[in-house]
Protein backbone atom coordinates (compact mmCIF):
# COMPACT_ATOMS: atom_id res chain seq x y z
CA UNK A 1 0.00 0.00 0.00
CA UNK A 2 1.09 3.50 -0.94
CA UNK A 3 1.88 6.15 1.56
CA UNK A 4 3.43 8.72 -0.42
CA UNK A 5 3.28 12.93 0.36
CA UNK A 6 0.69 15.04 -2.65
CA UNK A 7 2.78 16.97 -4.99
CA UNK A 8 2.42 20.33 -5.32
CA UNK A 9 -0.34 19.77 -8.18
CA UNK A 10 -1.97 17.33 -6.15
CA UNK A 11 -2.44 19.38 -3.22
CA UNK A 12 -4.09 22.03 -5.18
CA UNK A 13 -6.29 19.95 -7.12
CA UNK A 14 -7.21 18.82 -3.35
CA UNK A 15 -7.74 22.07 -2.15
CA UNK A 16 -9.70 23.16 -5.30
CA UNK A 17 -12.18 20.09 -4.23
CA UNK A 18 -12.08 21.06 -0.58
CA UNK A 19 -12.82 24.80 -1.68
CA UNK A 20 -15.78 23.49 -4.08
CA UNK A 21 -17.54 21.09 -1.18
CA UNK A 22 -16.90 24.15 1.07
CA UNK A 23 -18.08 27.25 -0.76
CA UNK A 24 -21.86 27.28 -1.50
CA UNK A 25 -25.20 29.59 -1.71
CA UNK A 26 -24.49 30.66 2.11
CA UNK A 27 -20.84 31.19 1.55
CA UNK A 28 -22.00 34.13 -1.23
CA UNK A 29 -24.80 35.40 0.16
CA UNK A 30 -23.99 35.82 3.70
CA UNK A 31 -21.17 38.02 3.83
CA UNK A 32 -22.97 40.25 1.51
CA UNK A 33 -25.37 40.83 3.96
CA UNK A 34 -23.30 40.96 6.73
CA UNK A 35 -21.47 44.05 5.41
CA UNK A 36 -24.69 45.81 4.68
CA UNK A 37 -25.74 45.17 8.58
CA UNK A 38 -22.84 45.68 9.87
CA UNK A 39 -21.87 49.15 8.30
CA UNK A 40 -18.38 50.82 9.67
CA UNK A 41 -18.32 48.00 12.16
CA UNK A 42 -17.62 45.68 9.66
CA UNK A 43 -14.24 44.97 10.70
CA UNK A 44 -14.89 42.80 14.03
CA UNK A 45 -18.25 41.57 12.32
CA UNK A 46 -15.83 40.05 9.30
CA UNK A 47 -13.26 38.55 12.31
CA UNK A 48 -16.70 36.90 13.63
CA UNK A 49 -17.79 35.85 10.80
CA UNK A 50 -14.26 34.31 9.60
CA UNK A 51 -13.67 31.97 12.34
CA UNK A 52 -17.05 30.16 11.96
CA UNK A 53 -16.82 30.19 8.39
CA UNK A 54 -13.62 28.87 7.84
CA UNK A 55 -11.29 28.13 11.03
CA UNK A 56 -14.47 26.05 12.21
CA UNK A 57 -14.86 24.04 9.04
CA UNK A 58 -10.96 23.60 8.96
CA UNK A 59 -10.75 21.96 12.13
CA UNK A 60 -14.03 19.51 11.36
CA UNK A 61 -11.59 18.05 8.20
CA UNK A 62 -8.76 17.93 10.60
CA UNK A 63 -11.31 15.87 13.59
CA UNK A 64 -12.38 13.65 10.81
CA UNK A 65 -9.07 12.64 9.57
CA UNK A 66 -7.28 12.82 12.76
CA UNK A 67 -9.68 9.95 14.61
CA UNK A 68 -9.52 8.16 11.64
CA UNK A 69 -13.52 7.87 11.38
CA UNK A 70 -15.10 6.76 8.71
CA UNK A 71 -18.47 8.63 8.80
CA UNK A 72 -20.19 11.28 11.56
CA UNK A 73 -21.77 8.34 13.38
CA UNK A 74 -17.80 7.18 14.48
CA UNK A 75 -17.05 10.94 15.64
CA UNK A 76 -20.08 11.08 17.75
CA UNK A 77 -20.46 7.20 18.98
CA UNK A 78 -18.21 7.92 22.32
CA UNK A 79 -21.13 9.82 23.54
CA UNK A 80 -23.77 7.12 23.00
CA UNK A 81 -25.28 5.10 19.92
CA UNK A 82 -28.49 7.32 20.21
CA UNK A 83 -26.71 10.61 20.40
CA UNK A 84 -24.69 9.67 17.05
CA UNK A 85 -27.95 8.30 15.76
CA UNK A 86 -28.92 11.64 15.95
CA UNK A 87 -26.37 13.73 14.97
CA UNK A 88 -26.17 11.88 11.73
CA UNK A 89 -30.28 12.07 10.98
CA UNK A 90 -30.21 15.65 12.37
CA UNK A 91 -27.19 16.41 10.44
CA UNK A 92 -27.94 15.26 7.46
CA UNK A 93 -31.58 16.43 7.24
CA UNK A 94 -29.95 20.13 7.87
CA UNK A 95 -27.55 20.21 5.06
CA UNK A 96 -30.04 17.89 2.88
CA UNK A 97 -33.16 18.18 2.20
CA UNK A 98 -34.27 20.31 4.61
CA UNK A 99 -32.28 23.64 4.73
CA UNK A 100 -28.95 23.77 2.95
CA UNK A 101 -29.41 21.75 -0.57
CA UNK A 102 -32.80 23.42 -1.00
CA UNK A 103 -30.93 26.73 -0.82
CA UNK A 104 -28.52 26.48 -3.13
CA UNK A 105 -30.51 26.54 -6.63
CA UNK A 106 -33.21 28.88 -4.54
CA UNK A 107 -30.03 31.35 -4.30
CA UNK A 108 -28.41 30.93 -7.69
CA UNK A 109 -32.65 31.81 -8.67
CA UNK A 110 -33.47 34.60 -6.59
CA UNK A 111 -29.66 36.29 -7.56
CA UNK A 112 -29.78 35.88 -11.30
CA UNK A 113 -33.07 34.51 -12.82
CA UNK A 114 -36.23 35.77 -10.97
CA UNK A 115 -34.70 39.78 -11.58
CA UNK A 116 -34.92 38.72 -15.40
CA UNK A 117 -38.83 37.41 -15.12
CA UNK A 118 -41.90 38.61 -14.45
CA UNK A 119 -43.48 37.96 -10.99
CA UNK A 120 -46.51 35.93 -12.52
CA UNK A 121 -44.07 33.62 -13.88
CA UNK A 122 -41.92 33.80 -10.61
CA UNK A 123 -43.05 30.36 -8.84
CA UNK A 124 -43.16 28.40 -12.21
CA UNK A 125 -40.08 29.13 -13.16
CA UNK A 126 -38.11 28.30 -9.79
CA UNK A 127 -39.56 24.73 -10.14
CA UNK A 128 -38.55 24.21 -13.56
CA UNK A 129 -34.87 25.80 -12.37
CA UNK A 130 -34.98 23.18 -9.79
CA UNK A 131 -35.88 20.22 -11.15
CA UNK A 132 -33.24 20.55 -13.60
CA UNK A 133 -30.69 21.78 -11.22
CA UNK A 134 -31.52 18.57 -8.67
CA UNK A 135 -32.01 16.35 -12.17
CA UNK A 136 -28.08 16.36 -12.82
CA UNK A 137 -26.87 16.98 -9.70
CA UNK A 138 -28.63 13.09 -9.24
CA UNK A 139 -27.15 11.26 -12.42
CA UNK A 140 -23.89 13.02 -11.28
CA UNK A 141 -23.49 11.10 -8.37
CA UNK A 142 -25.79 8.19 -8.49
CA UNK A 143 -23.02 5.86 -9.44
CA UNK A 144 -20.22 7.06 -7.16
CA UNK A 145 -18.45 8.69 -9.41
CA UNK A 146 -15.43 10.55 -8.38
CA UNK A 147 -15.56 14.04 -8.20
CA UNK A 148 -12.22 15.15 -7.72
CA UNK A 149 -12.05 15.94 -11.60
CA UNK A 150 -15.65 17.78 -12.07
CA UNK A 151 -15.58 20.00 -9.04
CA UNK A 152 -11.67 20.52 -8.94
CA UNK A 153 -10.71 21.09 -12.49
CA UNK A 154 -13.36 22.54 -14.17
CA UNK A 155 -16.15 24.06 -12.45
CA UNK A 156 -14.55 25.76 -10.17
CA UNK A 157 -12.19 27.69 -12.27
CA UNK A 158 -14.86 28.82 -13.80
CA UNK A 159 -16.50 29.92 -10.82
CA UNK A 160 -13.19 31.83 -9.97
CA UNK A 161 -13.01 34.08 -12.81
CA UNK A 162 -16.47 34.75 -12.66
CA UNK A 163 -16.10 36.31 -9.33
CA UNK A 164 -12.45 37.83 -9.91
CA UNK A 165 -14.07 39.91 -12.48
CA UNK A 166 -17.09 41.04 -10.06
CA UNK A 167 -14.47 42.28 -7.41
CA UNK A 168 -12.32 43.85 -9.79
CA UNK A 169 -15.40 45.60 -10.97
CA UNK A 170 -16.98 46.78 -7.89
CA UNK A 171 -13.67 48.03 -6.40
CA UNK A 172 -12.67 50.11 -9.43
CA UNK A 173 -16.15 51.81 -9.14
CA UNK A 174 -17.07 51.24 -5.54
CA UNK A 175 -20.76 52.17 -4.54
CA UNK A 176 -19.75 53.65 -1.44
CA UNK A 177 -17.27 54.31 1.53
CA UNK A 178 -17.41 52.18 4.67
CA UNK A 179 -18.48 54.34 7.55
CA UNK A 180 -22.37 53.70 7.09
CA UNK A 181 -24.08 53.48 10.62
CA UNK A 182 -24.10 49.89 11.98
CA UNK A 183 -28.10 48.07 12.10
CA UNK A 184 -29.12 47.27 15.54
CA UNK A 185 -27.66 44.35 16.33
CA UNK A 186 -24.21 45.07 14.75
CA UNK A 187 -24.03 48.29 16.80
CA UNK A 188 -22.40 46.74 20.39
CA UNK A 189 -21.76 43.31 19.49
CA UNK A 190 -20.65 43.35 15.86
CA UNK A 191 -18.10 40.18 16.68
CA UNK A 192 -20.46 38.05 18.14
CA UNK A 193 -23.07 39.33 15.61
CA UNK A 194 -20.29 38.35 12.84
CA UNK A 195 -19.77 34.97 14.67
CA UNK A 196 -23.57 33.91 14.59
CA UNK A 197 -23.84 34.59 10.80
CA UNK A 198 -21.32 32.36 10.07
CA UNK A 199 -23.50 29.60 12.07
CA UNK A 200 -25.65 30.54 8.51
CA UNK A 201 -22.90 29.00 6.29
CA UNK A 202 -23.70 25.46 7.93
CA UNK A 203 -19.78 25.02 7.09
CA UNK A 204 -18.80 23.38 10.32
CA UNK A 205 -21.80 20.96 10.30
CA UNK A 206 -21.31 20.52 6.69
CA UNK A 207 -17.76 19.70 6.86
CA UNK A 208 -18.60 17.24 9.41
CA UNK A 209 -20.55 15.14 7.48
CA UNK A 210 -18.69 15.34 4.43
CA UNK A 211 -15.13 15.39 5.76
CA UNK A 212 -15.48 11.41 4.90
CA UNK A 213 -15.58 12.52 0.98
CA UNK A 214 -12.53 14.32 1.51
CA UNK A 215 -10.50 11.30 3.33
CA UNK A 216 -11.74 9.41 0.49
CA UNK A 217 -10.20 11.89 -2.10
CA UNK A 218 -6.94 12.01 -0.79
CA UNK A 219 -6.95 8.29 -0.48
CA UNK A 220 -7.69 8.04 -4.44
CA UNK A 221 -4.57 10.43 -4.65
CA UNK A 222 -2.43 7.54 -3.33
CA UNK A 223 -2.36 9.05 0.17
CA UNK A 224 -2.56 6.48 3.47
CA UNK A 225 -2.58 6.25 7.06
CA UNK A 226 -0.70 9.14 9.07
CA UNK A 227 -0.07 11.43 5.70
CA UNK A 228 -3.95 11.71 5.28
CA UNK A 229 -4.40 14.33 8.24
CA UNK A 230 -1.14 16.22 6.85
CA UNK A 231 -2.50 16.24 3.45
CA UNK A 232 -5.77 17.38 4.40
CA UNK A 233 -4.02 20.14 6.95
CA UNK A 234 -1.89 21.41 4.10
CA UNK A 235 -4.72 21.49 1.66
CA UNK A 236 -7.42 22.60 3.94
CA UNK A 237 -5.16 25.57 4.81
CA UNK A 238 -5.00 26.81 1.33
CA UNK A 239 -8.76 26.48 0.56
CA UNK A 240 -9.31 28.26 4.02
CA UNK A 241 -7.57 31.13 3.23
CA UNK A 242 -8.70 31.55 -0.03
CA UNK A 243 -12.38 31.21 1.46
CA UNK A 244 -11.37 33.99 3.92
CA UNK A 245 -10.26 36.25 1.40
CA UNK A 246 -13.19 36.07 -0.70
CA UNK A 247 -15.16 36.93 2.76
CA UNK A 248 -13.62 39.91 3.17
CA UNK A 249 -14.19 41.05 0.13
CA UNK A 250 -17.85 39.83 -0.25
CA UNK A 251 -18.46 42.00 3.20
CA UNK A 252 -16.72 45.01 1.77
CA UNK A 253 -18.47 45.06 -1.50
CA UNK A 254 -21.96 44.68 1.02
CA UNK A 255 -20.78 47.65 2.81
CA UNK A 256 -19.74 49.92 0.15
CA UNK A 257 -23.11 49.05 -1.08
CA UNK A 258 -24.71 51.37 1.30
CA UNK A 259 -23.80 54.18 -0.88
CA UNK A 260 -26.32 53.43 -3.00
CA UNK A 261 -28.60 50.64 -1.90
CA UNK A 262 -30.94 50.19 1.54
CA UNK A 263 -30.24 47.21 3.75
CA UNK A 264 -31.60 44.20 2.11
CA UNK A 265 -34.25 41.90 3.04
CA UNK A 266 -31.27 38.70 2.37
CA UNK A 267 -27.84 38.58 0.93
CA UNK A 268 -29.21 36.77 -2.32
CA UNK A 269 -31.17 40.26 -3.42
CA UNK A 270 -28.69 42.08 -2.24
CA UNK A 271 -26.18 40.66 -4.49
CA UNK A 272 -28.49 40.55 -7.41
CA UNK A 273 -28.65 44.38 -6.63
CA UNK A 274 -25.11 45.07 -6.95
CA UNK A 275 -24.69 43.40 -10.19
CA UNK A 276 -26.96 45.10 -11.72
CA UNK A 277 -26.20 48.22 -10.61
CA UNK A 278 -22.88 47.52 -12.92
CA UNK A 279 -24.10 45.65 -15.79
CA UNK A 280 -27.91 46.22 -15.88
CA UNK A 281 -29.77 42.66 -17.23
CA UNK A 282 -26.29 41.34 -18.67
CA UNK A 283 -25.11 41.02 -15.60
CA UNK A 284 -27.94 39.28 -13.87
CA UNK A 285 -27.67 36.30 -16.59
CA UNK A 286 -23.58 36.32 -15.68
CA UNK A 287 -25.07 36.38 -11.84
CA UNK A 288 -27.11 32.98 -12.94
CA UNK A 289 -24.09 31.72 -14.39
CA UNK A 290 -21.59 32.21 -11.42
CA UNK A 291 -23.74 31.26 -8.69
CA UNK A 292 -25.38 28.11 -10.33
CA UNK A 293 -21.46 26.63 -10.74
CA UNK A 294 -20.73 27.90 -7.20
CA UNK A 295 -23.89 25.94 -6.03
CA UNK A 296 -23.94 23.07 -8.33
CA UNK A 297 -20.61 21.78 -7.00
CA UNK A 298 -21.70 22.03 -3.29
CA UNK A 299 -24.84 19.85 -4.04
CA UNK A 300 -22.86 16.81 -5.45
CA UNK A 301 -20.62 16.71 -2.68
CA UNK A 302 -23.74 16.85 -0.21
CA UNK A 303 -25.70 14.00 -2.65
CA UNK A 304 -22.81 11.77 -2.37
CA UNK A 305 -22.40 12.48 1.93
CA UNK A 306 -25.95 12.20 2.42
CA UNK A 307 -26.45 9.00 0.72
CA UNK A 308 -23.05 7.54 1.86
CA UNK A 309 -24.07 8.13 5.27
CA UNK A 310 -27.49 7.47 5.66
CA UNK A 311 -26.75 4.04 3.95
CA UNK A 312 -23.92 3.03 6.70
CA UNK A 313 -26.75 4.10 9.40
CA UNK A 314 -29.40 2.74 7.67
CA UNK A 315 -27.82 -0.70 5.35
CA UNK A 316 -31.62 -1.67 5.11
CA UNK A 317 -31.66 1.49 2.15
CA UNK A 318 -29.56 1.34 -0.23
CA UNK A 319 -26.82 4.34 -1.60
CA UNK A 320 -29.24 4.84 -4.79
CA UNK A 321 -32.52 5.44 -2.51
CA UNK A 322 -30.95 8.04 -0.17
CA UNK A 323 -30.63 9.90 -3.34
CA UNK A 324 -34.13 9.49 -4.41
CA UNK A 325 -34.84 11.16 -0.77
CA UNK A 326 -32.90 13.93 -1.29
CA UNK A 327 -33.50 15.05 -4.24
CA UNK A 328 -37.14 14.83 -3.87
CA UNK A 329 -36.90 16.36 -0.53
CA UNK A 330 -34.53 19.54 -1.71
CA UNK A 331 -36.73 19.99 -4.65
CA UNK A 332 -39.80 20.24 -2.21
CA UNK A 333 -38.59 22.49 0.01
CA UNK A 334 -36.27 24.31 -2.36
CA UNK A 335 -39.75 25.71 -4.11
CA UNK A 336 -40.89 27.41 -0.63
CA UNK A 337 -38.03 30.48 -1.50
CA UNK A 338 -34.79 31.21 0.38
CA UNK A 339 -36.90 33.76 2.72
CA UNK A 340 -38.53 30.99 4.38
CA UNK A 341 -35.48 28.85 3.94
CA UNK A 342 -33.07 30.87 5.93
CA UNK A 343 -35.47 32.14 8.74
CA UNK A 344 -36.10 28.53 9.73
CA UNK A 345 -32.93 27.40 8.98
CA UNK A 346 -31.65 30.04 11.72
CA UNK A 347 -33.04 27.92 14.90
CA UNK A 348 -32.36 24.85 13.77
CA UNK A 349 -28.07 26.25 13.74
CA UNK A 350 -28.47 27.80 16.23
CA UNK A 351 -29.14 24.10 18.30
CA UNK A 352 -26.92 21.96 16.13
CA UNK A 353 -23.45 24.57 16.14
CA UNK A 354 -23.28 23.83 19.96
CA UNK A 355 -22.93 20.20 19.21
CA UNK A 356 -20.44 20.48 16.47
CA UNK A 357 -18.25 22.86 18.19
CA UNK A 358 -17.97 20.22 20.97
CA UNK A 359 -17.92 17.19 18.81
CA UNK A 360 -14.73 18.54 17.02
CA UNK A 361 -13.07 19.96 20.14
CA UNK A 362 -13.34 16.61 21.79
CA UNK A 363 -12.54 14.79 18.48
CA UNK A 364 -8.99 16.61 18.48
CA UNK A 365 -8.29 16.70 22.16
CA UNK A 366 -9.33 13.19 22.38
CA UNK A 367 -5.80 11.74 23.10
CA UNK A 368 -5.14 13.86 25.98
CA UNK A 369 -8.30 11.74 27.64
CA UNK A 370 -7.95 8.61 25.06
CA UNK A 371 -11.44 9.05 23.74
CA UNK A 372 -13.27 8.55 27.29
CA UNK A 373 -16.96 8.40 26.75
CA UNK A 374 -17.32 10.10 30.43
CA UNK A 375 -15.46 13.45 28.89
CA UNK A 376 -17.93 13.55 25.89
CA UNK A 377 -21.26 12.86 27.88
CA UNK A 378 -20.53 15.42 30.49
CA UNK A 379 -19.54 18.06 27.60
CA UNK A 380 -22.66 17.14 25.39
CA UNK A 381 -25.10 16.80 28.37
CA UNK A 382 -24.39 20.25 29.88
CA UNK A 383 -24.16 21.94 26.35
CA UNK A 384 -27.54 20.42 25.27
CA UNK A 385 -30.13 23.00 27.47
CA UNK A 386 -28.27 26.14 26.31
CA UNK A 387 -28.53 25.13 22.79
CA UNK A 388 -32.26 24.21 23.17
CA UNK A 389 -32.12 27.82 24.49
CA UNK A 390 -30.66 29.18 21.68
CA UNK A 391 -32.74 27.81 18.87
CA UNK A 392 -36.18 29.05 21.11
CA UNK A 393 -34.59 32.78 21.39
CA UNK A 394 -33.86 31.93 17.36
CA UNK A 395 -36.97 31.10 16.32
CA UNK A 396 -39.24 33.18 13.40
CA UNK A 397 -42.40 32.88 16.06
CA UNK A 398 -42.80 34.52 18.93
CA UNK A 399 -45.43 33.88 21.97
CA UNK A 400 -45.97 34.61 25.90
CA UNK A 401 -44.56 31.55 27.17
CA UNK A 402 -41.80 31.37 24.96
CA UNK A 403 -40.33 35.14 25.65
CA UNK A 404 -40.62 34.59 29.00
CA UNK A 405 -38.89 30.77 28.92
CA UNK A 406 -35.69 33.32 26.33
CA UNK A 407 -35.97 35.81 29.59
CA UNK A 408 -35.35 33.43 32.23
CA UNK A 409 -32.65 31.56 29.59
CA UNK A 410 -30.86 35.16 29.05
CA UNK A 411 -30.85 36.38 32.80
CA UNK A 412 -29.30 32.71 33.92
CA UNK A 413 -27.03 31.75 31.48
CA UNK A 414 -24.27 34.00 30.91
CA UNK A 415 -23.01 34.92 27.20
CA UNK A 416 -26.55 33.77 26.09
CA UNK A 417 -28.42 37.24 24.63
CA UNK A 418 -25.49 36.94 22.23
CA UNK A 419 -26.71 33.27 21.20
CA UNK A 420 -23.28 31.81 23.01
CA UNK A 421 -25.18 30.59 25.97
CA UNK A 422 -23.45 26.96 25.38
CA UNK A 423 -19.74 28.01 25.72
CA UNK A 424 -19.47 28.07 30.12
CA UNK A 425 -21.70 25.04 30.49
CA UNK A 426 -19.64 23.05 27.61
CA UNK A 427 -16.44 24.09 29.47
CA UNK A 428 -17.96 23.07 32.69
CA UNK A 429 -18.96 19.80 31.56
CA UNK A 430 -15.67 19.12 30.21
CA UNK A 431 -14.03 19.88 33.20
CA UNK A 432 -15.82 17.44 35.06
CA UNK A 433 -15.97 14.60 32.96
CA UNK A 434 -12.05 14.94 32.84
CA UNK A 435 -11.66 15.06 36.41
CA UNK A 436 -13.72 11.55 36.55
CA UNK A 437 -11.41 10.53 34.38
CA UNK A 438 -8.47 11.21 36.03
CA UNK A 439 -9.89 9.82 39.21
CA UNK A 440 -10.38 6.65 37.81
CA UNK A 441 -7.13 6.18 35.77
CA UNK A 442 -5.33 7.16 39.04
CA UNK A 443 -7.44 4.19 40.92
CA UNK A 444 -6.48 2.13 38.04
CA UNK A 445 -2.57 2.91 38.54
CA UNK A 446 -2.86 2.27 41.98
CA UNK A 447 -4.39 -1.00 42.02
CA UNK A 448 -1.55 -2.41 39.79
CA UNK A 449 0.85 -0.46 41.98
Amino acid sequence: MKNEKLGFNKVILLASLIFGIFFGAGNLIFPIHLGQAAGAHWLPATIGFVLTGTIVPYLAMLAVSVTKSEDLYALAQPVSHYFALFIVVAFHLVIGPLFATPRLPAVAFSTGIAPLLPAKYATVGLFIFTVIFFGLAYLLTVKKADITAWIGKYLNPLFLLGLLVLFVVAFLFPMGHLNYTPSASYQNHAFTAGFMEGYNTMDGVGLLTVGVTIVYAVRGLGVHNDNISKEIAKAGALSVVAEALIYIVLILMGTMSLGQLKLSENGGIALAQIISHYAGNAGLVLTAILVTLTVFTTAMGLFQAFAQDMEAVFPKYSYRFWLRVITIGSLIVANLGLTTIIAWSVPVMMMLYPYALGIIGLSLCKKYFDGSPLVYRWTIGFITIPAIGDMLASLPISNGILQHIVTVYHHLVPFSSQGLGWILPGLIGALIGYGQYRLIQTKIIKKID
